[in-house]
């Protein structure tokens, strides 16, 4: 396959156009500033996530680290705090990045150019990187990422809530893979969708970032083209266990 999840991570090696990448999802740094402005206080965790992407991309052996948008936290103008974490990430990081803009990164390219960071962002409609297209999810993918062989998306956070036989619930953040749908696709954009690709939903980097219950009754989606733009897709967990059709995990 050429989107493949490391053991253990939210996080997956594409092997593409001659590099490997390492695609992220919903890094959100500065998170903990963002949850503080909101009445909720907590350490930062911005040291455990460098360490644990640095980890990831090492892992990798990666040439290139694609961040399916939400690189940064804050909607508008990024805080203090999130500043300061983007420059000690960019300082220590050693590959060039894509950002695939996400919704909360209108505000992150004067801040990445004052740090000179060798970065390309993207448009928020995503882009394709041979045959591999990113889109954040927050808005419509591009006609022309849909004519990849894969498309990856973040935005969606995806959980599981598990159960146990004396009724004991857990969440676990989990991988979406399954078919596009074409129809929605092809309304939206007023012309077919041809050789429909796969599509990947990222979880969330950031474990602090909340998610959408894909097997909670009720649940809406955040994408506007989920959950019809795909089907038969499958729920996994970060180890790799396979949970089988989301909706009946």
């Amino acid at each position: 396959m050429r989107v493949e999840p490391l053991p253990g991570v939210p996080a997956a090696t594409v092997d593409t156009d001659g590099e490997r990448l390492l695609a992220v999802a919903d890094y959100h740094a500065g998170i903990e500033a963002g949850l503080r402005y909101e009445g909720v206080e907590l350490q930062s965790a911005a040291e455990d996530r460098r360490e644990q992407l640095l980890t990831c991309l090492r892992r990798a052996r990666a040439d290139r680290l694609v961040v399916v948008g939400d690189l940064g936290h804050a909607i508008g103008d990024p805080f203090d705090d999130e500043r300061s974490e983007l420059e000690t990430l960019f300082d220590a990081l050693d590959v060039p990045v894509t950002l695939v803009k996400g919704n909360h990164d209108g505000s992150l390219e004067p801040v990445l150019a004052d740090l000179d960071a060798d970065v390309e962002v993207t448009p928020g409609h995503g882009t394709r990187i041979g045959p591999i297209g990113f889109a954040h999810g927050h808005t419509w993918p591009a006609p022309d990422v849909l004519t990849a062989d894969v498309v990856c998306v973040g935005h969606e956070h995806p959980v599981v809530r598990l159960e146990d036989s004396v009724g004991g619930t857990q969440k676990e953040r989990a991988w979406l893979r399954g078919s596009l749908v074409t129809d929605p696709f092809s309304e939206q954009f007023d012309q077919p969708v041809e050789d429909p690709p796969d599509i990947v939903v990222f979880p969330a980097f950031n474990d602090r970032s909340g998610g959408t219950w894909v097997n909670v009754d009720g649940q809406e989606f955040l994408a506007p083209f989920l959950p019809e733009g795909m089907a038969d897709a499958e729920a996994f967990l970060l180890d790799g266990t396979r949970l089988g059709a989301y909706q009946q995990v």
